[in-house]
């Protein structure tokens, strides 16, 4: 399946492999060779196209708890090699009406209530998240802007990961060891002259260890040169997808948008702080949790010989003469080896199932019940179960 990959057009950013281009590579050339790197040695993806905000003023932190649901970073701490550890945890903004405006991660650059705050967004759902956060952000307390300093956003893929980074790019300070071991969000950073520094975070929506790396746009280039150089393979935005798929995370534009509840998505364990105080979209949200549910799950398809169907082919379960869902993204999957797909399918039909594609009569597929920090919730011999 690994070689199906390779039928993929080429399309790649006129600006090639510089880091910061705000375009996306689908990839380089063959991405079944990128995919075998990313998942057996090191691959590399710039993903600069994501936007990343600094959020400053009087008073940042105490302006986006009542805007965010999820959990606000930490303060740094430094340890004795003056490397600092922090983390930049996932969550999203809400709707009066509980709707994702965006997701997002946010990251601390200066401790105390007036220190900044980095936040990362997709392409997608920045624009809709500027004009909420303009409205709910008091201009004397909290201001968006870019950095000073373009930044970029490189994404190092594999087991071999770890050890590329501890060698290339923080002299050694953190080993790979502890690298590979961080958790979801966890994120160590290299002091550099100026606000910014060099943030490593552990990154959760791909199986592969993956290791972003955010940090002057400049200094990322000469990297991806010099990585590049000694032999790891450039991938883009078409295997780091088909990786995605297989992990079952839902992304912003594609699995969630202005019409999704968190709870629908499967993602409220991880945006989500009930401990928290008030914030927009909160009431909605505990109503689910306490004394509701919600009328579709996002659930993963095994598509077995079928044909990978586009985004919006309508799902049909048995006994009903309408669609009980619809597909919002499917991937030709090596780890799998099938194609499979994310969809949004109503509560009743309940994993593990079996639903037709298109029609009433179209090709069977099998729904599985996706976990989310895990991902797939397999059987006892489905393909990718071990």
């Amino acid at each position: 399946m690994t070689d199906e990959l390779s039928s993929i057009p080429v399309e790649r950013s006129t600006k090639g492999n510089e880091v910061g281009d705000r375009q996306e590579v689908r990839h380089h050339g063959d991405p079944g060779r990128e995919y075998r790197a990313a998942t057996t040695s090191a691959a590399m993806v710039d993903r600069s196209h994501r936007t990343l905000l600094v959020v400053s003023g009087r008073a940042p932190t105490r302006m986006l708890h009542g805007v965010i649901t999820g959990s606000l970073p930490p303060d740094l701490e430094e340890d004795e090699s003056g490397m600092l550890r922090g983390r930049m945890p996932y969550s999203t903004i809400l709707t009066p009406k509980g709707k994702v405006v965006t997701d997002l991660r946010l990251a601390r650059l200066e401790n105390g209530e007036e220190g900044s705050l980095l936040m990362e967004l997709p392409p997608q759902g920045t624009t809709a998240a500027l004009s909420h956060l303009r409205k709910y952000l008091p201009p004397r307390f909290a201001q968006l802007s870019e950095s000073d300093d373009p930044l970029g956003l490189l994404t190092l893929l594999g087991p071999g990961s770890a050890d590329l980074i501890s060698r290339e790019l923080l002299e050694g300070r953190v080993s790979p060891e502890e690298l590979a071991g961080l958790s979801e969000g966890e994120e160590r950073i290299l002091p550099q002259p100026g606000k910014f520094g060099i943030r490593v975070i552990r990154n959760g929506d791909v199986s592969p260890l993956a290791l972003d790396v955010i940090a002057p746009a400049p200094l990322l280039s000469e990297l991806w040169r010099r990585l590049e150089e000694a032999g790891t393979v450039p991938t883009g935005t078409e295997v780091w997808e088909t990786l995605r798929l297989e992990k079952g995370r839902p992304s912003y534009g594609v699995e969630l948008d202005e019409d999704t509840l968190p709870p629908e998505a499967g993602i409220e364990t991880r945006a989500i702080d009930h401990e928290k105080g008030c914030y927009t979209g909160q009431e909605v949200i505990v109503r689910i949790r306490d004394r509701g549910r919600v009328n579709r799950r996002l659930r993963g398809l095994l598509l077995g010989d079928a044909v990978p169907p586009p985004p919006g082919t309508p799902i049909y379960h048995p006994g009903r003469d309408r669609p009980s869902g619809e597909v919002r993204s499917t991937a030709k999957s090596p780890q799998f080896g099938q194609g499979i797909a994310l969809a949004y399918l109503r509560r009743e039909v309940e994993p593990p199932a079996l639903v037709r594609l298109g029609s009433e009569a179209g090709p069977e597929v099998q729904v599985r019940a996706l976990d989310p920090e895990s991902g797939w919730i397999l059987n006892e011999g489905d393909p990718g179960a071990d």
